[in-house]
């Protein structure tokens, strides 16, 4: 029911929006059904729209639905410009988790690691949709002010929700923001005050850390409090959880260590209760997945309402190929693309006995740790995800499978809305990671003990093995998964945020701030080279685009990058 709310404030209004990023919103719909200007703002609905659009521009492509042709990105190809599929291509292709050995929109030079400024569409398509994300949030905090409510006679209808309004269009920008601090370093600041005609200024990474940082302390009082707000909208949690975030990376980001204030958050998120650890990790990633609490801020997505290429119906079918449905319920029939397989650095962080498909146990409910998810029962499928020349292929069956995303029910049926498309939400904010970065700021010098930091990693690793409180009837419980305190180091830290959190966009930052990314650490097709080879450090940082240079000239480059 509360997956059906959001959904209806989303995607009908969602038509009545607009579709560029920075200064059309004043020009002339190309059909009846969509509003512009300032005929938006003359409805609640209009407001709650613009909102929702703030909300949606991270999980869908457009205004029609499915690849219908009126994309947000001008140019841009609709199916692959989804925020998550993009995040996908730059910060899981070239890491140690997958290969997708496609070669179109620069995906084979994010996988090799050897982009430039001007050879990968899907680096440059990221850097416009966060920035377009800005200014949908920079267009509400302009329009959505009590004045403005006022005069549109809207203020008795909307007066009760313009300061949450504000502070959830106020975070969404401070998320784009922490995330362009992380992919891009130094990039321009623009915000409600920046005129159509304006030259944006190009601001350190450490002022963009800075004004995030600040715009999450400020919005605090306005926030729903936890639990409170419509399902797939955020509250106070989900900016604890940013910061949290943000602040395990601030030694990486802006040489500051900030490891007391990410322990600090990270228990917050803990502590309030509102968003617990599931019960079986394996439903956080089902279509029903809307019954899941430890969901913090859930992108929504339907297969009948909000259908497209990209968001979580890139991280089904792009994972599975078609015969893979005769073996379990992939949720999409046979519509699988065959195109994404797990590296082998991904199957070897998992026991060996753990990682083979039983096809009589296709949930894996004998499995030590369930997270182990891969598909290893296809015809001639090897681990391997080279050819028997020893070089990369597009066969499928050269490598595993990884199969943690299923488009069906806890009761393996299919969604009412169908197969076709998915209807996972993606928990783009889940709280398993709260724990993880609780006790990887303990080991990096926070003010806790060693026993605190074991007992945040077994909490994690007993839901995975679904030993001790986790148990559950005709589900193997007899591996706790508990680790001891002499194993507890940060490179196990490292290695159980692989096993956790694979395929969930957070594993290039990971990788980075372990200093295990452009070297230290090596894994498939790295630079080109079969077992990988370590590349040069300014691959620690995505380059600006080339487009963006015609506009703003002044802007710098990354270093070990042109213009």
């Amino acid at each position: 029911m509360k997956k059906n709310i959001l959904k209806t404030m989303i995607f009908g209004v969602i038509g009545c929006l607009f579709t560029s990023c920075f200064s059309d919103l004043d020009t002339m719909p190309l059909d009846d059904n969509q509003l512009v200007g300032e005929k938006v703002y003359q409805t609640a609905d209009g407001y709650t729209g613009v909102l929702a659009k703030c909300y949606s521009s991270l999980i869908l492509t457009g205004q029609k639905g499915g690849d219908g042709g009126d994309g947000d990105l001008e140019g841009a190809n609709e199916g692959y410009s989804s925020y998550v599929r993009l995040m996908f291509y730059l910060q899981e292709l070239p890491t140690d988790n997958f290969i997708m050995p496609s070669s179109s929109n620069g995906l084979r030079k994010c996988l090799n690691l050897q982009w430039d400024e001007s050879n990968a569409s899907v680096i440059r398509w990221t850097y416009q949709r966060l920035y377009m994300s800005i200014a949908y949030c920079n267009e509400m905090l302009r329009e959505c002010t009590e004045s403005k409510l006022k005069s549109r006679g809207l203020w008795d209808q909307l007066g009760g929700e313009c300061a949450s309004y504000r502070a959830e269009a106020r975070f969404i920008r401070a998320y784009c923001y922490s995330m362009l601090c992380d992919l891009f370093g130094n990039v321009p600041y623009i915000d409600e005050n920046t005129g159509v005609k304006d030259i944006p200024e190009q601001w350190t990474r450490k002022q963009i850390f800075d004004f995030a940082e600040s715009e999450l302390k400020a919005i605090d009082a306005d926030l729903k409090a936890p639990g409170t707000n419509v399902y797939g909208r955020i509250d106070k949690v989900a900016a604890w959880f940013l910061l949290s975030r943000m602040y395990l990376n601030a030694e990486t980001w802006i040489g500051e260590n900030r490891y007391n204030d990410a322990l600090t958050y990270a228990k917050m998120v803990i502590n309030d209760g509102h968003y617990p650890l599931a019960s079986d990790y394996r439903t956080i990633f089902l279509a029903d997945n809307d019954k899941c609490k430890e969901i913090i801020w859930p992108l929504v997505q339907d297969g009948l309402k909000a259908q497209s290429s990209a968001g979580t119906n890139f991280y089904v079918k792009a994972f599975v190929n078609g015969p893979m449905n005769e073996l379990y319920n992939t949720g999409v029939g046979s519509r699988g693309w065959g195109n994404v397989r797990s590296k082998t650095t991904l199957v070897n962080a998992f026991d060996a006995d753990d990682v083979t498909f039983d096809t009589n146990d296709t949930w894996g409910n004998q499995k030590k740790d369930k997270r182990a998810q891969f598909m290893t029962a296809l015809p001639n499928q090897k681990k391997e995800t080279w050819d028997d020349k020893d070089n990369m292929t597009s066969t499928f069956t050269c490598g595993y499978g990884y199969i943690k995303w299923r488009n069906v029910n806890q009761d393996n049926t299919i969604p009412a809305q169908g197969d076709a498309y998915s209807s996972i939400d993606f928990p783009l904010f889940r709280t398993a990671e709260a724990y993880l970065i609780a006790a990887e700021a303990i080991l990096r010098g926070a003010q806790g003990t060693k026993e605190e930091a074991l007992g945040y990693v077994n909490e994690i690793r007993e839901r995975a093995y679904m030993s001790g409180k986790y148990a559950k009837d005709g589900i193997r419980s007899d591996v706790s998964g508990d680790i001891t305190a002499d194993q507890l180091n940060l490179d196990f830290i490292l290695d159980e945020r692989q096993r956790e959190l694979a395929s969930e966009l957070v594993r290039r930052t990971d990788l980075i701030r372990f200093g295990k990314f452009t070297s230290g650490r090596n894994w498939d097709w790295k630079n080109g080279v079969r077992d990988g080879s370590d590349v040069e450090d300014h691959f620690k940082l995505f380059p600006i685009p080339a487009t963006e240079f015609s506009n703003m000239p002044n802007l710098k480059q990354n270093d070990g990058y042109t213009k």
